[in-house]
């Protein structure tokens, strides 16, 4: 499991502010609209049907009986609004329409009397009725429900989803196209950390994002040359000091045969040592090339690296024996593999280092595990420190050169994989070695 902190991405809380900002600037337009506007038109629109209701009903109860059909009939025509006079008592509607509830305060206001809108249902429409007194006659005038048209809130709250609607995808849209840019910067930087070379960023869009990535695209051809040039200097300092030690080599070979050979000997070892540590830190500088992967049986792998530990005196116990193929980089992956399992072998207090390998859907890991004095906690990151070594455990006389596990991290960077150590239960160490898919 990686240590790494989750943090939430730029562009969901560019997204997330922008919408914001403009739903809640929506919010206070329709309000204003609502309040300003929508709202006093619909007291005007239900103050003229109010009017016009009751002036019927005053106008019919006026006319002679035998022209009332005909004002009943203009009404249905021109107003759509049906009149007759009635004793039947209609129940009470239960709405929840602002218009219908704006009506009523209307002509409770016009008649000084407390009114209430009737439904029924006649021929798949809905009709609400509105009963006046007036002249002694309780005259009832009823209109459809498509005489309303649209419903006020219903209009207010449909222009306002789909301005929100359209504002959120204005949002993703415009933080999209701040972010993206700064994606790719990022997987371009995570290639140079990994010593791969990035394509170029495009040098499009905003000035200040096409200087930035024409200033990125820059600093890293920098750095390209710098890693070629350094690589090169060392190549170079690695062959120059090799040389006179193999000059070196072959004088203590030719010394005459009365020489002590403990000085012979002693001497030899410390040409092999220093030939070792020149290539221990050509291989961390060069650490950063990586290599062409390989489908690599990790089980066939492990099992070489025991023998070869059990041939220098190791006792290595490989726990799984099922094939695990993966696609790896073998020669850093040996090389892994090797400094831990030797840490293993040297550092383990003489007890056998036991190897366990996973091998899942989504990653393999590797664990190599023995029974030493184990690492502090506060000293784990030190320990992939380049020079760096544990005086207590790990001495002048049995530790290395201290840029082992520093290759080892650096080799792992560079392939996308990672290295933990942790410490065993009952005491000694847990290197782990994690190999994603």
């Amino acid at each position: 499991m990686s240590g790494e902190a989750k943090h939430s991405s730029l562009f969901r809380h560019t997204s997330i502010t922008v919408a914001s900002a403009l739903v809640v600037f929506q919010m206070i337009v329709f309000s204003v609209i609502a309040y300003y506007i929508m709202l006093p038109m619909a007291k005007r629109s239900v103050d003229d049907l109010a009017g016009i209701i009751i002036l019927s009903a005053k106008t019919w109860v006026e006319l002679p009986p035998e022209t009332r059909k005909d004002f009943e009939l203009e009404l249905a025509t021109k107003h759509n609004l049906w009149l007759f006079e009635t004793s039947v008592i209609l129940p009470e509607y239960d709405h929840y329409q602002p218009y219908l509830s704006l009506l009523e305060q209307a002509l409770t206001r016009r008649t000084g009397e407390v009114t209430r809108i009737k439904v029924t249902r006649l021929e798949k429409k809905t009709w609400f009725w509105v009963d006046i007194s007036s002249g002694g006659k309780q005259i009832r005038i009823g209109f459809p429900e498509d005489i309303l048209g649209m419903q006020m809130v219903v209009a207010l709250l449909l222009v306002m989803v789909a301005t929100i609607i359209l504002t959120m995808i204005t949002a993703i849209i415009l933080a999209r196209r701040v972010t993206r840019p700064l994606e790719l910067m990022a997987e371009a930087a995570r290639d140079i950390g990994l010593g791969n070379s990035p394509t170029s960023l495009p040098e499009t869009g905003a000035d200040e994002l096409a200087g930035l990535a024409r200033t990125f695209n820059q600093m890293s051809l920098q750095v390209q040359s710098l890693l070629a040039n350094r690589t090169t200097l060392l190549a170079g300092i690695s062959h120059d000091l090799r040389t006179p030690l193999a000059r070196m080599r072959i004088a203590l070979e030719m010394l005459p045969e009365n020489v002590d050979p403990k000085i012979v000997d002693r001497l030899t070892n410390d040409v092999e040592e220093m030939n070792r540590m020149i290539g221990e830190f050509l291989t961390f500088s060069r650490g950063l090339e990586k290599e062409a992967t390989q489908e690599i049986d990790l089980q066939v792998l492990l099992r070489e690296l025991s023998d070869n530990a059990a041939i220098e005196g190791g006792v290595v116990e490989l726990r799984s024996r099922r094939p695990c193929i993966r696609p790896v980089g073998p020669l850093a992956l040996r090389r892994i593999l090797g400094n831990l399992i030797s840490n293993a072998v040297r550092y383990g207090a003489g007890q056998p280092v036991e190897i366990e390998c996973e091998c899942g859907d989504g990653e393999s890991v590797i664990r190599i595990l023995d029974r030493g004095p184990g690492i502090p906690s506060a000293e784990v990151e030190n320990v992939f420190r380049p020079f760096y070594r544990l005086e207590s455990s790990r001495s002048t006389a049995t530790g290395g050169s201290g840029l082992g596990l520093a290759i080892a991290q650096q080799l792992a960077n560079t392939n996308g994989w990672r290295i933990a150590l942790m410490p065993r239960p009952g005491g000694g160490t847990e290197a782990c070695l994690t190999i994603p898919d």
